[in-house]
């Protein structure tokens, strides 16, 4: 299915674009097999939820995990495969722990403390692919990170005995997870990558 719709997307661009070059229309190609992906994963985990009555928590869950992933940014899978398995794991599993399952306050903000200092040390976790060479970007996306992370912890403990306080440390914590070198490790993939390049931009 996958194969099929890169390839009838490239001959028609190809039609349409006779001069791109090999080089550009890999490019392109890399581009629709990532937004591919990106969209059958989402659609996989959006039907799982609906059937299994937990959309709602699923949604708010992802919107949390989103908002410090945005600039924490974290490990991307080498396999699809393992994308879709982590993303289940998440977010469906993340969904029926919200609903079904009372955290004791006590574990949110005690853990919930312990991820925020992840994030100080952590954020934001690079990838081979895209190394985060800019040393004042960096900085940048560390604070907004660790402002995000504050306002996490303070509504944690403000609504620590309703639903919300979970959605928001389950995401706090599947985020943070996503940053940290062991599950890097884990996964065999390169840590802290802009280390390996000379170039530091300031």
């Amino acid at each position: 299915m996958k194969e099929k719709f890169l390839n009838n997307s490239i001959s028609k661009i190809k039609k349409k674009n006779p001069n791109f070059s090999e080089e550009k229309l890999e490019e392109i190609a890399y581009g629709l097999e990532a937004i591919y992906l990106t969209v059958t994963k989402i659609v996989i985990i959006f039907i799982l939820a609906f059937i299994l009555g937990i959309f709602k928590d699923m949604l708010i869950i992802m919107i949390f995990y989103n908002i410090i992933r945005t600039t924490a940014f974290g490990m991307h899978a080498k396999k699809s495969s393992h994308c879709l398995i982590i993303s289940i794991f998440f977010f469906i599993g993340g969904a029926l722990i919200a609903k079904y399952v009372d955290i004791p306050s006590y574990i949110k903000i005690s853990l919930s403390c312990l991820l925020f200092i992840c994030l100080i040390k952590y954020a934001p976790a690079d990838t081979y692919k895209r190394p985060l060479l800019n040393a004042r970007k960096r900085k940048i996306y560390k604070i907004f990170t660790l402002i995000n992370g504050i306002i996490y912890l303070i509504l944690i403990v403000v609504f620590r005995d309703s639903a919300i306080s979970n959605y928001l440390f389950l995401g706090l914590l599947e985020a943070t997870l996503m940053i940290h070198p062991l599950i890097y490790r884990m996964f065999q993939l390169p840590y802290n990558n802009y280390k390996n390049y000379d170039v530091s931009y300031s």
